[in-house]
């Protein structure tokens, strides 16, 4: 049995950064990884589909998707080869709360990430058609109609993808509107948008069997779970199969030096989340500070256009009685976008009652751009007043914001 500082078990966004950053502090870090390295963002995710958002056809995307996976993986591999990383290419498998496999350590971080969402619905697992996002990727001819079950980030952006490719699209949703996260009106918009380009929409509906969509591929896309594996019970911390692993602000579990970040814990389910997540992690077990604000949490739909989001929506300000005011700013009166050809967008500004920034939704051209440059502004309670002095490039698709900024 071999000891070492720090265990972390997946080798995702949460589980390299967690090992690079502890490495980089002088700790000895071993890292489990069962499959490829990089998680289901590098290999199966984010990665892939932004791909398929920026080519032009569906070979394009196949041969450029493998081409960018495996140049990042290979920037991964990187990161793991520092010299107080020990990369074990095997399923973990906790023996008890300090011990997995053939180590031992004081401090562990679980980085299993998420896994496929199932909506358990007549012939779901019996008809062929059905594939989740990892089995859409997988496909090497373009289906001529594709269903997709669910208008979240991955329905959306699948959708968009292949609607562009030539599929003809169909996209099944049980609820009124699209991307519940995004404020409704934004949301609204993109999908008229994506419905001039050909994408249908069923919303408000159920499906009860898969056997009565008449599609050559059905795209399974309610969402992700985390991935609770049966050893963690040895481990003795709280979680459950539906919330995954229970933490606290530090991500530590109810076992002390056990912790656990990125979509395992269901907290926030995004790569970006799961690095901060990460940094936070080894930061407490080091007995370190930060002031990382993980109450502001930017996130980006990479459809065409895309759309993004952080903080409070208009929607989210209404149900909880606040004051607010919402500015509104649009691509079509921007000179840069004009340029570009790329006039169909809006912005939402969202400030309370103090003028303090609390918020921002749009979708259009680099929307995820915008959108994250008001994330740091939020992370420093910036004012409207104070964006509004704030000198901004011409022509640039930034001045979306502040054209906002001056309503």
């Amino acid at each position: 049995m071999q000891n070492v500082d720090l265990i972390v078990i997946g080798a995702g966004p949460g589980g390299y950064r967690a090992a690079e950053y502890a490495a980089q502090a002088g700790l000895k870090v071993v890292v489990f990884e069962g499959s490829h390295v990089g998680g289901t963002c590098l290999n199966v995710g984010c990665i892939p589909t932004k791909t398929y958002v920026h080519s032009a056809s569906f070979a394009e995307a196949r041969e450029r998707m493998a081409q960018v996976v495996q140049q990042l993986r290979v920037g991964v591999e990187g990161i793991l080869s520092h010299p107080n990383i020990t990369l074990v290419r095997e399923k973990a498998c906790f023996v008890d709360a300090h011990t997995v496999g053939d180590y031992t350590a004081g401090h562990i971080i679980v980085a299993t990430g998420s896994e496929t969402k199932w909506l358990q619905i007549a012939g779901v697992r019996t008809d062929r058609r059905v594939v989740d996002s990892t089995g859409l990727l997988a496909l090497d001819t373009l289906p001529r109609r594709l269903s997709v079950i669910g208008a979240g980030v991955i329905g959306m952006e699948f959708a968009s993808a292949f609607c562009r490719f030539g599929s003809e699209v169909t996209v099944i949703e049980y609820l009124k509107e699209c991307l519940p996260a995004l404020d409704s009106d934004i949301a609204k918009r993109l999908r008229k948008f994506l419905e001039k380009r050909g994408v249908r929409f069923q919303m408000k509906t159920a499906v009860q069997d898969v056997g009565s969509l008449d599609a050559d591929v059905i795209l399974m896309a309610i969402g992700r779970k985390p991935r609770v594996q049966s050893d963690f019970v040895r481990a003795g911390f709280d979680c459950d199969e539906r919330q995954g692993i229970r933490v606290d602000d530090n991500f530590q579990t109810s076992v002390a030096g056990i912790y656990a970040v990125g979509d395992v814990n269901g907290r926030q389910m995004l790569a970006h989340a799961a690095e901060m997540q990460a940094v936070r992690a080894v930061n407490h077990l080091l007995g370190r500070k930060d002031h990382i604000r993980f109450d502001i949490m930017p996130a980006a739909i990479f459809t065409v256009p895309e759309a993004a989001c952080v903080g409070l929506s208009e929607d989210q300000c209404k149900a909880q009685g606040l004051s607010y005011t919402c500015r509104k700013s649009f691509w079509r009166a921007n000179g840069k976008a004009l340029a570009m050809g790329e006039v169909d967008g809006m912005l939402k500004l969202l400030s309370d009652g103090s003028d303090r920034i609390i918020g921002c939704h749009a979708f259009g051209a680099h929307a995820s751009d915008i959108v994250q440059e008001v994330s740091v502004l939020m992370c420093r309670d910036t004012t409207v007043a104070q964006l509004r002095d704030m000198v901004h490039i011409h022509p640039t698709l930034s001045e979306v914001l502040l054209t906002a900024a001056r309503q």
